[in-house]
């Protein structure tokens, strides 16, 4: 599943609502105004796709899309590049494609697609009918007929982008993925032989001089040997994208010992003042506590901090540390401790007085008609009822007006509503008050239930960060600049790291749009005087995360073949055992017509191997060898001395003694030839797309820009 598709399923009733929607407005401008420009200029093109061209302010109302969607839990901008930049080439060759082979989707499908039997679920969840649990089809007739009103609203691109055009692309994907399928057909012979294959067995004895009898150093690789391989496996030694390489040594500017004794020093000296306030909150903050105070409790096995056994038996008021929490120097407080269950289930109605700051209906009245409420309950009427006919919490109209809370959500309550719920007792039956940040208003709550009754603590910390002071940091800075200046050239920044005992670490196969490095984690900027130098030269300091990073270019890798130095390592061991097979054939396989007097010239045993498989060619001892299972298959080769065959492990000479079919009562013929055909049918969809990717002729100029 695609990244749009996981956010517009998690994020769907925040957008799909005029009002989020005008949200995503707010932070669309904001994105355009602000650090969404990127490093480049404004306008331009990302970049060119099979000739058709990615621009640039497209580009970024795709991305910050995807950062509005995602809001607080969005990843780092580097990866939303990506991300955009993969699903632009999807929908750029795919659409190409679906124009090649006459797709086509029409306002009358769209209409059938979200407004039959089977819509879309983002849509689904947002009308579908408390009462019945049913997709209510009519509202959301309504809905769009409302929302096509406003062609006007800037925030309808939006919407369109978010859930209408994914719509309609995953439809016509679904359109081509069918015609994959059907055009997928496995016979019945092929099944027929697939398990006349797996039901057949080989034995066969064998002479066998392994690769391992000579050592790799007696044997030279040159670069020519390199080269001629490469030539003649092409593709496996393609790349893509360009690379470069480097080598750097790194400054560490965490926080010193002496940092670190510097803030236990100061929290020791604030201890006995946390002690004595009697008002931890606004003391924290006025100290400038990294935690700040949470005014509630947490369950004894909910309280996930060290020390958690120490300062649970704190008396009320005492004070517990300094101690190490994370990067954190702590101070623990005990204001207080209560009994509290983990889980409450209450039911409510709420009438509101006001949204958001704005006044929608006067507190007098809001008042009499809670009251009325609570008195209508309390006497009996029902419930149910009363919510779906007064209660403005559209949430729970479904649900009889219940909802079912554990502790941990309490934070995320309103204060009023959460202590009612978990301080009170079941049977409580109140009317309570509440202003925040979204909404006022009152509410009637009853407690219907209380489970797992457990010791609670109001807990105060005072925490300060363990981080590195001026100093350190400016010691490590000098350090790393003259690192730099005094290693110009590859020679003089070995000999430099060698004096220093500095460890040189090294980075292979850079690309261009990268966004981290190797250990480094995320350095894009580092990335970029990468692809702004050349081949040798020697940067600056780059201040990465808590280091200093001075670093050398060591090699450049362009697009196309490999360089023969990338290739070697996985070239080499290869021509390693191509060479040794040239050895030892000339020099252990020199004559014998059978295979004892073979053995006997290459002063090895004669071994053998019963119930070889055809599919699954593995030798006893010895390892995967598919050509030697294959020679022992080779009908006219039994009872017949083979040539030498180069496998996996070394040079074998075989002599088939039997091909043997197996019974087999439960041969299901058919049943193989529908997972066959399954299986090919769901490789061709996703393997036929990815050549397309593949075969696109790609431009990406994002280097320009991010």
């Amino acid at each position: 599943m695609s990244v749009i598709q996981k956010i517009r399923d998690k994020y769907a009733a925040v957008v799909i609502a005029v009002i989020a929607l005008s949200l995503v407005g707010f932070i669309l401008m904001d994105a355009f105004v602000g650090r969404g420009k990127g490093v480049g200029s404004p306008g331009g093109d990302v970049g060119k796709v099979n000739g058709q061209k990615i621009d640039k302010n497209d580009f970024e109302k795709r991305i910050t899309l995807q950062q509005a969607m995602y809001g607080a839990q969005a990843p780092p901008r580097e990866q939303l590049i990506s991300s955009a930049w993969e699903q632009t080439i999807d929908e750029v060759v795919m659409k190409q494609e679906y124009e090649k082979v006459g797709l086509q989707f029409t306002a009358k499908e769209l209409n059938d697609v979200l407004f039959g039997a089977n819509p879309p679920q983002w849509l689904s969840q947002q009308f579908t009918d408390p009462k019945t649990g049913m997709y209510d089809v009519n509202q959301a007739k309504q809905y769009f007929a409302q929302i096509k009103k406003q062609k006007n609203n800037p925030n309808m691109e939006m919407f369109n982008e978010a859930y209408i055009t994914p719509t309609i692309n995953q439809t016509l994907r679904a359109k081509y993925m069918a015609l994959l399928s059907e055009s997928s057909y496995i016979p019945k012979w092929m099944a027929e032989r697939t398990i006349a294959d797996q039901n057949v067995v080989a034995r066969f004895s064998y002479v066998n001089v392994p690769y391992s009898s000579i050592s790799d150093s007696s044997i030279k690789v040159t670069d020519d040997d390199v080269r001629d391989y490469m030539n003649k496996h092409k593709e496996a030694f393609a790349q893509d994208e360009a690379s470069r390489s480097v080598s750097y040594v790194t400054f560490n500017a965490s926080a010193s010992s002496a940092d670190s004794a510097k803030v236990l020093s100061q929290l020791n000296g604030l201890k006995g003042e946390f002690a004595a306030a009697a008002d931890p909150e606004t003391y924290l903050a006025r100290v400038g506590s990294e935690n700040p105070y949470f005014n509630g409790y947490v369950l004894g096995s909910k309280l996930m901090v060290p020390n958690a056994d120490t300062i649970k038996k704190l008396a009320n008021g005492e004070v517990f540390g300094p101690y190490v929490d994370g990067t954190h120097y702590t101070l623990a407080k005990m204001i207080d401790r209560r009994m509290m269950p983990d889980s409450v289930k209450v039911r409510h109605i709420l009438i509101k007085t006001g949204e958001k700051g704005q006044t929608t209906l006067p507190d007098s009245i809001a008042k009499s008609k809670i009251d009325s409420i609570a008195n209508a309950a309390r006497s009996g009427a029902d419930f149910n009822a009363l919510v779906l006919q007064y209660s403005d919490d559209e949430g729970s109209k479904n649900t009889k007006g219940e909802y079912t809370f554990t502790s941990q959500q309490f934070p995320n309550l309103s204060k009023e509503f959460a202590e009612t719920a978990f301080y009170g007792t079941i049977g409580d039956k109140k009317v309570v008050k509440v202003e925040n940040a979204q909404y006022s208003g009152y509410h009637y709550i009853e407690v219907l239930e209380q489970k797992r009754m457990e010791m609670a603590y109001k807990v105060a910390y005072l925490a300060k960060p363990i981080e590195a002071s001026q100093e350190t940091i400016n010691s490590a800075s000098n350090l790393a600049a003259q690192f730099a200046a005094n290693s110009r050239d590859k020679k003089q920044f070995e000999e430099n790291a060698a004096k220093q005992n500095l460890t040189v670490l090294s980075a292979p196969e850079i690309k261009q749009n990268d966004y981290q490095v190797a250990a480094l984690g995320e350095s894009r900027q580092f990335v970029r005087w990468v692809y702004e130098n050349k081949t040798g030269d020697v940067s600056e300091p780059q201040e990465i995360g808590d280091k200093y990073v001075v670093a050398i270019i060591t090699g450049t890798s362009e697009k196309g073949m490999m360089s023969i130095a990338k290739a070697r390592a996985t070239a080499e061991p290869i021509i390693l055992n191509e060479k040794k097979a040239q050895q030892i054939i000339s020099a252990k396989f020199k004559g014998g017509s059978t295979i004892e007097q073979i053995a006997q010239g290459a002063g090895v045993s004669v071994l053998r191997a019963d119930s070889v498989s055809f599919a699954q060619p593995f030798i006893p001892n010895i390892g995967n060898e598919p050509k030697i299972a294959g020679a022992a298959f080779n009908k006219s080769l039994q009872n017949k001395v083979s040539e030498p065959i180069a496998g996996n492990t070394g040079v074998f000479v075989i002599r088939g003694e039997s091909i043997t079919a197996l019974p087999n009562t439960n041969m299901d013929v058919e049943g193989l030839r529908k997972q066959m055909e399954m299986q090919q049918k769901q490789m061709a969809s996703y393997q036929s797309v990815e050549a397309l990717k593949k075969a696109a002729d790609v431009k990406d100029n994002r280097f320009d820009f991010y």
